[in-house]
């Protein structure tokens, strides 16, 4: 992938995303050969497909040049009051994430990196302490959607403040020129590059991807008056909520039943989170064959290239959502299930899920 020039290494590191702060310095990092960047995430429960969309973005980069870093948040989770507290639970979700993507490709290519890492390092504290005295209560509250939190939520726990801090302190910290997230990071990733001017340290390059919608849709709720990151705290799909989300763990029958009482509104895309699952985990950008099939009284079989043609025959009419339906879960069972044969490949491993889905869904 190295001789690749630098516009199609443009193109597929941005394909797929909703945002790239910015393209003039991503574009620049390309051309002087690449550099260092990380995706952070938490390790709180069972790999779901809306990571996949990361997880892809991941490797699109990797393939591209990056040095890619998997930063296992385990001390963000434990803060997060995510899997009882439980660290040895907490690692082992850390673990699995990595597996995933072991098994998408990535097995040796990239380095997991543990947040005890770099909090076992006096000096990663001296510079979180560099970075909350440039920085004022109501920013770092307003950046609590970042672990689908509200401000408020700080009132009664003040470890939960701590948490933005130590996102913009571990892309410092590692020296990064990319942070890889979705749009539910924007504020850490904007906030750092705030820091990092105001205190000389490297700004970073950030890529935002789309996050897959709750199987279950938006409900009633009036999102004009949320700012956008509570937006994609409401929407997106969790780990929490098993029937908003398809677990790699799901089994072929499980993904059928989930996708075919997922809210898919005839004609609408947007909060479609079937139509968004075609554009991001079928397509992911590219000329593809995606083949929907339907008896001959209803059109017969017909074949997609794109997600372009796929949406304007949707939005059209010409589509029905259950063909739809149909043919993304059957499309779905091939990405996931050696996944999951992979995952699943034990008692003890399935035991580890089990008790970890015991505490996602408390």
């Amino acid at each position: 992938m190295w001789l690749l020039d630098i516009e199609t290494k443009l193109r597929i590191a941005t394909r797929c995303t909703e945002e790239i702060v910015t393209m003039d310095e991503l574009r620049r990092l390309l051309e002087s050969g690449g550099g260092v960047g990380y995706l952070g995430f938490e390790p709180s429960g069972i790999f779901h497909i809306g990571w996949l969309v990361w997880a892809f973005k991941f490797k699109d980069l990797v393939d591209i040049g990056f040095k890619m870093k998997l930063l296992a948040a385990t001390w963000h989770a434990w803060i997060n009051d995510k899997l009882g507290g439980d660290m040895e639970l907490i690692r082992w979700a850390a673990n699995h994430v990595a597996e995933v993507l072991n098994a998408l490709g990535l097995e040796g290519r990239y380095e997991l990196v543990y947040a005890e890492d770099l909090v076992r390092d006096p000096d990663y504290w001296s510079k979180l302490l560099r970075v909350a005295k440039v920085v004022s209560l109501a920013r770092v509250k307003r950046a609590l959607t970042i672990m689908g939190r509200k401000a408020s939520e700080a009132e009664t726990d003040f470890s939960k403040l701590i948490y933005p801090l130590m996102q913009v302190t571990d892309i410092i910290y590692m020296n990064l020129d990319i942070a890889l997230g979705g749009m539910d990071q924007r504020k850490a990733h904007m906030l750092e590059r705030e820091v990092a001017e105001k205190l000389g340290f490297k700004k970073v390059v950030a890529i935002h991807t789309p996050l897959i919608p709750s199987l279950e849709g938006a409900g009633r709720m009036d999102f004009k008056s949320l700012e956008r990151d509570e937006y994609y705290m409401h929407i997106k799909m969790s780990k929490s909520k098993p029937q908003s989300a398809i677990f790699i763990t799901d089994s072929d029958e499980e993904i059928r039943s989930k996708i075919r009482r997922a809210y898919c509104p005839p004609r609408t895309i947007e909060g479609n989170p079937i139509m968004a699952i075609a554009k991001y985990i079928i397509f992911r950008g590219e000329e593809k064959e995606f083949v929907v099939e339907r008896p001959p009284k209803y059109g017969g079989t017909i074949t997609f290239w794109s997600y372009e043609e796929l949406e304007k025959s949707y939005v059209e009419g010409k589509l029905h959502p259950l063909d739809l339906k149909n043919a993304v879960a059957e499309y779905l069972i091939r990405v996931v299930r050696p996944l999951r044969e992979r995952i699943v490949s034990s008692p003890s491993a399935k035991k580890l899920i089990e008790e970890i889905m015991k505490h996602v869904t408390r």
